[in-house]
């Protein structure tokens, strides 16, 4: 309410305290670990399916395909986390059902702080691996067909097509939108996280945003929570300077 100016300045205060807190260690290692599994697992999937939907010859089943795949993208993160609780449920859930037919012992998944990771990160696979392919059919509908024509008169197979003219040719949006993948490997979906989480698996799923929440919502610790909030700022804008530099050294593409 006094602005800026009038406002008390505490210096570093903020950032000391998040510093030498007793979660710091796990919450920086548990952002990091999920932003790189994220960034490892989640980036190439659009780039993949995009290269098998161009792979389709037949308009009607291309069509069917590519909606069947966007639909995840529009269900909301409420529900997405409701179906995987349903699926891994130990009482009828279609995993642990087919777990038990096999002769394994039912794995309460959400209970279990090993099995958060890979449930994050199949789940985002599944949302966005659609929505987000349809950048990449617009970059892959821009090449020449002329050049595909010249690779057959070559011999040049599909999957070598795929390699030597596609890819290269879509390099330059693959690598824009790797810089920013790059910058967000500490901007987790905090949402979804909290709908998965649990004290119990505090180990590997509690992250810089899901204890801004605690502690600035829930706590009310408004300006040490904002002080959290710049400090993953920071490493976000490093990372794509960095990110954006390699790029540039090493090819044509970057964002400036």
């Amino acid at each position: 309410a006094k602005g800026i100016m009038g406002s008390e300045w505490v210096g570093f205060k903020h950032f000391v305290t998040f510093f030498r807190s007793p979660y710091f260690g796990r919450l920086l290692g548990n952002t990091f670990l999920l932003g790189i599994a994220t960034l490892i697992f989640t980036f190439p999937a659009p780039i993949l399916l995009a290269l098998l939907i161009n792979e389709v010859r037949n308009p009607r089943f291309k069509q069917v395909t590519q909606t069947i795949s966007y639909v995840p993208y529009f269900i909301s993160t409420v529900i997405v986390v409701g179906l995987l609780k349903d699926m891994t449920s130990t009482n009828g859930g279609v995993i642990n059902t087919l777990i038990a037919a096999l002769g394994g012992q039912k794995i309460d998944f959400f209970a279990s702080p090993q099995w958060f990771r890979p449930l994050y990160v199949l789940s985002g696979i599944w949302s966005g691996i659609g929505y987000n392919s349809i950048i990449y059919l617009a970059a892959i509908s821009g090449i020449n067909p002329e050049l595909y024509e010249s690779a057959v008169l070559d011999g040049a197979s599909r999957v070598k097509q795929a390699f030597y003219i596609t890819l290269p040719c879509i390099s330059s949006t693959i690598v824009i939108l790797l810089i920013f993948a790059v910058g967000g490997i500490v901007g987790n979906d905090y949402q979804k996280i909290l709908l998965m989480q649990s004290p119990l698996t505090y180990e590997t799923s509690d992250v810089i945003s899901t204890y801004v929440y605690r502690e600035g919502i829930l706590g009310g610790g408004y300006s040490y929570t904002t002080a959290i909030n710049l400090f993953t700022s920071l490493i976000s804008l490093f990372f794509i300077l960095v990110t954006n530099w390699f790029a540039r050294k090493v090819g044509e593409s970057s964002i400036f």
